[in-house]
């Protein structure tokens, strides 16, 4: 492929780059590492819609890695409450605290992939776009670009092509038009060819079946799983715990319950929401209790229920719950619920 796919590319980057609050401009010094690796975190398995307000507020209220590492778990656990894969934020909370201890975050890849909750592509990220390093980050954007202008489907020949392709002294530049490129243009479905600046030097598209690449990926699907909330609620206020630290939504305020391993649904309940995780699906039934907890926790007052940190599926649940009790329709929240419930 000609040298000049990667300056076509450059120049097409600074002339149409995204403005996201994590990034330099093209071609400007690069971003504070702290900033990168942030959003390198949040942005895992999360759209950049989604993350954007997410990040500006994790970053007006701890603008460095050391106020972050200084902050209680419970602070930021509430923080990041909504954005999912909650084991994310117990690795944040980790790294933040061994960067602060070491003094700032290692420089190139080996030493930034020891870190907490940092593989393989985060740590090129980092290394590219913090620290100027010609590393090679390879994303699903990344790996679909790459794939289809060189008509590869073997990932091994993907990650080698991508590393080949990589300008030295920009690699920073280079990997974040790569992936702007992939969430614009070279889209997954009806990619917008005839917009692409690499059109021309793209195997797939002059094969003209630009959808074959990389190779489609077989879903299994996912099994289905049962488990019961009880609802306990006393003058405005609800029954809360603390989930364990390990496992799912791990150190997450929740409702109370035991694990999530009926095979059918209980008898009866107040309501009941689907949540869909990773590996399987969860029907979450709700059961109203008059009995006195038995787990620790606290009442959480429902005019305060955003202050909970709650995450989206015990959201969802609260949510259902006061709407079975007060006869709203489904899609009709009561009004209480519209400030408390509705923010990501």
């Amino acid at each position: 492929m000609p040298a000049s796919v990667a300056s076509i590319l450059l120049d097409h980057y600074r002339r149409t780059a995204r403005r996201l609050p994590w990034r330099s401009p093209p071609g400007e010094p690069p971003p504070d590492p702290y900033r990168v690796w942030l959003s390198e975190i949040m942005l895992q398995q999360t759209t950049v819609a989604a993350v954007t307000p997410r990040f500006e507020r994790f970053v007006e209220r701890w603008p460095t890695v050391d106020a972050l590492a200084a902050a209680s778990d419970d602070d930021i656990l509430g923080e990041w409450a909504g954005l999912g894969y909650y084991a994310r934020a117990r690795n944040l909370i980790a790294c933040a605290r061994l960067v602060a201890a070491r003094g700032g975050f290692p420089d190139d890849e080996a030493g930034l992939r020891a870190l907490p909750g940092v593989g393989p592509y985060t740590a090129a990220a980092i290394a590219g776009i913090a620290f100027g390093r010609d590393s090679a980050p390879i994303d699903t954007n990344v790996e679909r670009v790459v794939a289809r202008l060189h008509a590869l489907t073997e990932k091994p020949e993907v990650r080698a092509a991508a590393q080949a392709m990589v300008p030295r002294g920009a690699a920073g530049d280079f990997a974040q038009a790569m992936m702007d490129l992939g969430a614009t243009i070279c889209r997954p479905r009806d990619p917008l060819c005839a917009a692409c600046p690499l059109e021309a030097h793209c195997a797939a598209r002059a094969l003209g079946r630009p959808e074959d690449f990389p190779a489609r990926k077989l879903r299994a699907e996912r099994p289905r799983r049962h488990g019961i909330a009880y609802w306990h609620r006393r003058d405005g206020a609800i029954f809360l715990v603390r989930r364990p630290g390990r496992g799912l939504l791990g150190g997450m305020a929740a409702l109370p319950g035991p694990d999530w391993e009926l095979a059918a649904p209980p008898p009866a309940s107040l309501a009941s929401v689907r949540h869909v995780f990773t590996h399987f699906a969860l029907d979450l039934h709700l059961v109203a209790s008059d009995s006195a907890p038995s787990a620790e926790g606290w009442w959480q007052p429902l005019d305060g229920i955003a202050a909970a940190g709650l995450p989206t599926l015990y959201r969802k649940a609260v949510a259902a719950a006061l709407r079975a009790e007060s006869g709203a329709a489904p899609d009709n929240p009561p009004a209480m619920l519209e400030s408390g419930l509705s923010a990501p």
